[in-house]
């Protein structure tokens, strides 16, 4: 499940920047990140970018580790408690298709709303930086083994088709993701959906290939 990484740098608070600051220096970040890469970004084009001195960055953040959680934490505030409630809501009634269509509106929002994200993950993973072991680890590992749990249960009810979890949420995961890949990375709109409608019949179809069927002796009885 995804949570915050960051932790805040500890300093007398007449030395605290303002959060306004300290907000803007991640999205300046973000954005150069997603354009030129971390190995092509340097802290002094932040600076100049964000219109502050270098010093005023490691007031914020005391190591490059620091500004890299931090930039996950503005990745995911979205992801409030109101999701993720939603969605334990939704798996405890049992409810395959709010839980999947949820799920991938969340994703598709989020890409949405922070286009330079899938820029910024394929620099970090393309470069070997240490953004992309730390989102792994942090948020991508800990939602799908949340997700895979649902899917196991599901499948010990014989809900489910008897498949490998990792597999069914790799599958629907990818499926989500590859969408936003080519409408943000290729610029393609063959499929001029909003989210939510994208959302739906990502789940729709996910669902209809794991659903076990009912055999036709009790389709007929």
């Amino acid at each position: 499940m995804l949570k915050p990484v960051y932790q805040a740098v500890k300093a007398p608070i007449h030395k605290m920047p303002s959060p306004q600051r300290r907000h803007q220096i991640i999205q300046v970040a973000m954005d150069l990140f997603s354009q030129k890469g971390f190995d092509g970004t340097t802290t002094r084009e932040i600076s100049k970018a964000a219109g502050v001195s270098e010093a005023i960055i490691f007031r914020h953040f005391a190591t490059k580790e620091d500004l890299y959680a931090a930039i996950i934490d503005f990745i995911i505030q979205d992801y409030s408690a109101t999701f993720y409630s939603e969605i334990d809501q939704a798996m405890r009634s049992n409810n395959d298709m709010a839980v999947f269509e949820i799920f991938a509106f969340k994703i598709l929002e989020t890409h949405r709303k922070e286009p330079g994200l899938l820029r910024l993950l394929l620099y970090s993973g393309l470069e070997g930086h240490k953004l992309s072991h730390l989102f792994m680890e942090t948020q991508v590992r800990p939602t799908y083994e949340w997700l895979g749990n649902y899917i196991a249960r599901r499948t010990a009810d014989r809900v489910f088709k008897n498949i490998d979890p990792m597999i069914l949420v790799r599958a629907f995961v990818g499926m989500v993701s590859h969408h936003s890949l080519i409408r943000i990375i290729y610029k393609d709109s063959l499929l001029r959906k909003t989210n939510k409608e994208m959302a739906r019949e990502f789940a729709r179809v996910f669902l209809q290939g794991v659903l076990n069927q009912p055999s036709r002796k009790k389709q007929s009885s």
